[in-house]
């Protein structure tokens, strides 16, 4: 286990130095700088700005100095927030996302497989035909056009909860329903499909003829095996409530990392667009190894590192 663990590790690594060297060299393919843009700036000021800043030197050179730099875990001045480290603001906007992700998170992972195992255990019939076209619906409107027909029903007509803001519970609710229905919609189809084929397999049927209470077939059972697809997709589907919380934070207003790398990509603020990407890249690849050691926990059969299955 520990030399799949340390396999693992390396390819982390590895990963995160693919996708910060591809994120640098695309950001720099783009012609001019942050500051060139701006044609009132005398010429001798737009020298020192990017001397300042290392723009100056030959791309090459940018590169060997960001990489040296973040070996260290220095991800550099912002220059659209002057005078604050990039590590700094990630350290600033990180509670908020963190609690808004997370909030979301648990809310998709744990409705979404009680909704998917009813919609399974009642397969054709009205419970299961109500819960597929919310799946449904849940997949097919965007989190960016849900959100302000939350806040127009939940928010403006029916006062039931705060438009925007951040810093009380009530003022989370909202940004996290919205975060996550498409990614609850994708658990519970996943579920749904799972348990089904599950509750066919033939161990299930001598728990039942061995006399078993069906709630106990179902939970010591049926949901320990049918819930391994569920977290093959966990480390994929946090990428997508991060991604996602990115606009989420723009509409409710949360003082999150999302404002930052909305205004960074709009403002070219090189060293936000690197910090901001390798700081959810490095998230995804974490939350994916996570995923992995929770195989085995769930079912014993999996071997990590091992094809074979016990």
């Amino acid at each position: 286990m520990w030399r799949y663990i340390g396999k693992r590790i390396l390819l982390m690594l590895l990963s995160l130095w693919l996708i910060s060297t591809l994120t640098f060299w695309l950001m720099h393919a783009i012609p001019g700088d942050p500051f060139t843009s701006d044609r009132n700036l005398p010429e001798q000021t737009l020298a020192n700005l990017q001397a300042q800043y290392g723009l100056d030197q030959p791309k090459p050179v940018q590169y060997l100095i960001y990489m040296g730099n973040l070996a260290k875990l220095d991800l550099g001045m912002s220059i659209n927030n002057l005078g604050r480290s990039v590590n700094d603001l990630l350290a600033d906007g990180f509670p908020a996302s963190a609690q808004l992700g997370a909030q979301a998170l648990i809310l998709a992972t744990f409705a979404g497989i009680v909704m998917g195992t009813v919609a399974a255990l009642r397969q054709n019939r009205l419970p299961d035909y109500t819960l597929m076209v919310l799946a449904v619906l849940g997949i097919s409107i965007p989190n960016f056009v849900l959100a302000p027909i939350m806040q127009k029903f939940l928010g403006l007509e029916w006062d039931l909860l705060p438009l925007a803001g951040w810093g009380e519970f009530d003022q989370t609710i909202l940004p996290a329903m919205a975060l996550a229905f498409s990614p609850l919609a994708l658990v519970t189809r996943l579920m749904r499909s799972s348990m089904l084929d599950v509750i066919s397999q033939d161990y299930i049927r001598t728990a039942r003829s061995k006399g078993l209470p069906p709630w106990r077939v179902i939970t010591r059972h049926t949901l320990r095996n049918a819930i391994i697809p569920v977290l093959t997709i966990l480390g994929p589907m946090t990428a997508t409530i991060l991604t996602g919380s990115f606009i989420i934070e723009q509409i409710f207003s949360i003082p999150g990392i999302g404002a930052y790398f909305v205004e960074s990509i709009s403002n070219r603020d090189y060293p936000m667009i690197m910090g901001t990407t390798i700081f959810y890249s490095a998230f995804l690849v974490l939350m994916n190894f996570l995923v992995d050691l929770a195989y085995g926990l769930v079912d014993p059969r999996i071997k990590l590192g091992s094809k074979e299955v016990a």
